[in-house]
């Protein structure tokens, strides 16, 4: 069953744009992995909310998806070509099948020609040789802290498979195939070009030489959309765009022919307290005025678990201290960047009488005015 971003966030089809972002802000700050540590189905929920206000969220893309559902948000679909598609194959199925039709040669690549070789021998439908399948791409979310760690996880994505009515051959099972009677079952047809004869794919038998009665399931296109869900990796250290291929996971080919790749175009979220510069990861972590002052071992947080970090004594607020290695993972490199934690220095935020004076005192150690500096 396919995705349905709108039973996702919970809200009808007929909401606006308003009510979309109000619930999915509402639904990210029940189900954020930071207010839910550990909790794998909170940070699967989460992935799965902000996947669909992704989509929903955007006008765009959401007229799409409600048209042609998750396959319209690919890279390099065409609406229209697809619109022309569906009404061409459902020709097909109401036009039956006479003796006479191959069934094995029309498809969504021969009828707009993106991939087939029998044009260029003059044809205009593809051989019979083997085929491989279109690669394609699938744009998937995936929360900050995954893209550093890498994830398993299974997405679910619409796209072209073997129609298992058929197996893929664009035959209704059963059929009895005669011989076809433009080329007499040798698969060509002779062409005159000035003094030069050569032959062409013959375009009513498809070059296979005998023609049936066209599957029902796919009008004899040999390939239905379909839902598939597929397990993915992603491997530790994928930033925003990065992209990942799953072999053999793209369309299927064609007689015979091997499988086209899946690749899945990653898009990292936001996060709440971290964000990243090629491999270094930046973070403000708050101390105390004692802990500035005095010098400090605080805990902070990383990526593999919480490392102590020593506050030099005297830090000024801004400071930033480096922990080399803890950062996000270059694969290429096969090495990590840093993490560059920022410190900021917070006042109590109290109307304490002895919390005043302290204060006051600490005015009388600075010295120089602090803002002789500050100029024009």
């Amino acid at each position: 069953m396919a995705t349905d971003f709108y039973e996702i966030l919970g809200v009808p089809k007929s909401a606006s744009s308003g009510e979309i972002k109000k619930t999915y802000r509402k639904l990210a700050r029940k189900w954020h992995p930071d207010v839910n540590p550990g909790n794998k189905d909170a940070e699967q929920k989460f992935k799965e909310i902000s996947r669909a206000y992704d989509v929903l969220g955007n006008d765009e893309k959401r007229k799409i998806y409600d048209e042609f559902g998750e396959e319209g948000l690919q890279p390099g679909f065409d609406s229209e070509k697809m619109r022309q598609y569906k009404a061409w194959q459902e020709t097909q199925r109401a036009r039956g099948g006479g003796e006479g039709w191959s069934g094995q040669y029309e498809s969504y690549e021969d009828l707009f020609g993106d991939l087939f070789s029998a044009r260029k021998e003059g044809g205009y439908f593809r051989s019979s040789g083997p085929a491989r399948g279109r690669d394609v791409d699938y744009e998937m979310a995936v929360d900050f802290i995954s893209a550093l760690r890498g994830i398993q996880t299974e997405i679910s994505m619409q796209k072209f498979r073997d129609c298992s009515h058929c197996s893929g051959s664009g035959t209704e099972p059963g059929t009895k195939l005669l011989p076809c009677q433009a080329c007499g079952g040798s698969g060509r047809l002779n062409v005159a070009e000035g003094p030069i004869q050569f032959t062409q794919v013959c375009p009513h038998c498809g070059g296979h030489g005998r023609v049936g009665k066209p599957c029902a399931e796919c009008g004899g296109s040999g390939q239905v959309m379909g839902t598939e869900r597929i397990r993915v990796r992603i491997p530790p250290g994928v930033s925003d765009g990065s992209r990942v291929r799953v072999a053999g996971k793209g369309e299927p080919g064609r007689n015979g022919g091997a499988s086209g790749d899946l690749y899945l175009v990653i898009r990292v979220a936001p996060h709440s307290v971290m964000t990243r510069k090629g491999d270094d990861l930046y973070m403000d972590v708050p101390i105390t005025v004692h802990e500035a002052i005095a010098g400090a071992r605080i805990v902070v947080p990383t990526v593999d678990g919480q490392v102590t970090v020593t506050v030099p004594p005297k830090s000024q607020s801004g400071r930033v201290l480096r922990l080399k290695g803890k950062g996000a993972f270059n694969p290429k490199a096969k090495k990590h960047g840093d993490i560059m934690v920022k410190l900021i220095v917070k006042v109590p935020q109290t109307d304490d009488s002895d919390a005043i004076e302290a204060a006051k005192k600490l005015e009388t150690l600075y010295g120089d005015d602090i803002r002789k500096d500050v100029r024009l």
